[in-house]
């Protein structure tokens, strides 16, 4: 087996969570070993950096602070737990990862799109995802499923035109790069999304045994 990274993109309320839980069961069943993990987080220093991310708070937190906490956590992420679980031939399921960055950040935030392009290339050199699967469904859809689990974050108190840019921009990069890119329709029912997950393992499998 060799190493594959594999992010799972999408907006609040998309089931990222519950689809790569699901994903990793049928990988496993297969006889790969894989590695679940979730940015911003994924090692007790990164997760810090996620509760100051997510966490609403009483003074509003810059953009560019918030883009250099995104990139301090994955650099941690990167060092702890991708790049070693990959070097030991896992498949690494990461919930978001740097598409997230030019989406929330990019999209949302209307940031320099060229000042992401350099920490992204600071922080990760040249790795990057072998595939993206990216769960898409309209804004409101999302926003509803978000709201009901309860207490929103700082994100997701956004205006509606932000998760608006944030959509726009995902499907801009999946329009861009279809060879990294699986768009799935997530506004499906749950077993339709899974069937569609089904239909991927194949080639997942294929490409994590060379």
């Amino acid at each position: 087996m060799t190493g594959l990274f594999i992010t799972l993109e999408g907006p609040e309320g998309a089931g990222k969570s519950t689809n790569r839980e699901y994903l990793a069961e049928r990988l496993r069943k297969a006889g790969c070993s894989v590695v679940l993990t979730r940015e911003p987080g994924g090692t007790p220093l990164a997760e810090r950096i996620r509760e100051l991310l997510l966490t609403p708070a009483e003074e509003a937190m810059a953009v560019d602070t918030e883009l250099l906490l995104v990139f301090a956590a994955r650099a941690q992420h990167l060092t702890g737990v991708i790049r070693p679980a990959l070097a030991q031939g896992s498949i690494v399921l990461c919930d978001r990862f740097t598409d997230a960055t030019y989406a929330y950040q990019g999209g949302g935030r209307a940031m320099d799109i060229d000042r992401i392009a350099l920490l992204e290339t600071f922080v990760q050199g040249e790795l990057r995802p072998d595939l993206t699967l990216l769960f898409d469904l309209p804004v409101d859809i999302g926003l509803s499923r978000a709201a009901a689990r309860g207490r929103l974050d700082r994100f997701e108190q956004e205006k509606r035109e932000f998760f608006e840019a944030v959509r726009r921009t995902y499907l801009m990069r999946a329009e861009a790069a279809p060879a990294r890119y699986r768009v799935l329709d997530a506004a499906q029912p749950l077993a339709s999304v899974q069937a569609a997950l089904d239909g991927l393992v194949p080639s997942i499998l294929e490409r994590a045994r060379g």
